[in-house]
């Protein structure tokens, strides 16, 4: 997705971030869908990495809604990023104590310049809703 001088090249949710010697990240517990023994739940920590390609400076943000859009479950702080003509960055939102109170398709938007760019479904259940959801609906990822 692209904003002017600003392209968004990829989104990966993981349970953590860590900067390692040379400025490299490293991601543990990349997933794409939650699926618990119960719910709610409530997730003690995950993060949202942003990779972005470009050129200036750039406030972003993080958000994720409810199932029908209407209800903000958690926001990050906006963080000003910085690119040199041609540059790249990462940009990390952790998200701690986070509440999904019931099952259902969640949508994770990121916003840069108070522009929408992408938004992807991360979808909620559990143990007992796995049998209802529609086969389009795959889950792939688990966290306990």
């Amino acid at each position: 997705m692209t904003n002017e001088n600003l392209q968004l090249i990829y989104t990966l949710l993981c349970d953590d971030v860590r900067i390692e010697m040379g400025n490299k990240i490293s991601l543990m517990g990349v997933f794409q869908n939650i699926m618990v023994e119960k719910l709610p739940i409530s997730l003690i920590k995950f993060a949202v990495v942003n990779h972005w390609r470009g050129a200036g400076n750039h406030h972003t943000e993080v958000r994720i809604l409810s199932p029908n859009k209407t209800n903000l479950v958690v926001t990050s702080q906006p963080t000003n990023i910085e690119l040199a003509p041609g540059g790249f960055t990462d940009n990390v939102s952790f998200f701690v104590n986070v509440v999904f109170p019931s099952a259902g398709t969640y949508w994770v938007q990121t916003l840069a310049d108070a522009r929408l760019l992408e938004e992807f479904p991360l979808i909620v259940t559990d143990v007992n809703n796995v049998e209802s959801m529609q086969p389009t609906e795959e889950i792939s990822e688990t966290i306990n």
